[in-house]
């Protein structure tokens, strides 16, 4: 379980509003604060599983004025049952070699990230990100932080990148910061196995959870987290199961 942490001296701020990246026609805002000091992996911690994520050495959630459509979700990982349809993915994976490797970045996972945003996120706001970007996203960071790296072990592209994840590792769990993949691997669900992967990391750890991020009804880009079973959602200040509804 989380620990408390005093949180009534932090200094919190307001971003102006954008354009919601997730919901057309919406516009959104974020509160944040600092994560630095001697104390940042507990405080992190504790804003994380009241609903913050981390970016860089901020802590942040949405505000949006009439809207609270973004909910912080996370995978109770010894309760998460691998389905048929969960083991043909990781069959589909399993000539993939995993390496964990420090905050740093490198000329290969950025061109991987480029290919992966001009193909999924052409719109995005990470878009045109620059390698110097990409090296704050993944090296400014004062908690616990480290890339895992995905390869092929055979074939043509045997050696080359297939995917990388940026992870947070917490008091109770992994929290997936950010994560990209070859968009052009035929078949292979790369996303959906990055995080199948990360639940089995965080189960053999012996963590509790793993967090996903915000889970957005109605947004195509993020209805994907909901078939991760069970799964909790944040409401009301409380971690409580979610079912989907079947129609």
């Amino acid at each position: 379980m989380t620990k408390p942490f005093p949180t009534k001296n932090l200094r919190f701020f307001l971003t102006a509003p954008s354009p919601c990246p997730y919901l057309p026609g919406r516009r959104e805002r974020k509160v944040f604060t600092a994560l630095d000091g001697l104390e940042a992996s507990a405080l992190h911690d504790a804003l994380t599983s009241a609903g913050f994520r981390r970016s860089q050495n901020i802590a942040y959630r949405p505000s949006c004025e009439g809207c609270g459509a973004c909910v912080s979700a996370r995978v109770p990982v010894e309760r998460f049952a691998f389905s048929r349809r969960w083991r043909k993915v990781i069959a589909k994976n399993a000539d993939l070699t995993r390496a964990l490797r420090p905050a740093e970045a490198t000329e290969e996972q950025f061109w991987l990230l480029r290919r992966y945003l001009a193909s999924r996120h052409a719109e995005g706001g990470m878009a045109d990100m620059s390698f110097t970007d990409y090296a704050a996203m993944v090296e400014e960071t004062a908690v616990h932080t480290h890339i895992v790296e995905y390869r092929y072990s055979s074939g043509p592209d045997r050696g080359d990148l297939a995917a990388a994840a940026l992870v947070d590792v917490m008091g109770d769990g992994l929290s997936l910061v950010y994560s990209f993949f070859d968009p052009h691997a035929p078949k292979r669900g790369l996303g959906v196995y990055t995080i199948l992967d990360h639940i089995q990391q965080a189960r053999a750890a012996g963590f509790a959870n793993l967090y996903l991020g915000y889970w957005i009804p109605g947004s195509e880009k993020m209805a994907y987290k909901a078939s991760f079973q069970p799964l909790e959602l944040l409401m009301g200040g409380q971690w409580r199961p979610y079912a989907p509804v079947e129609f």
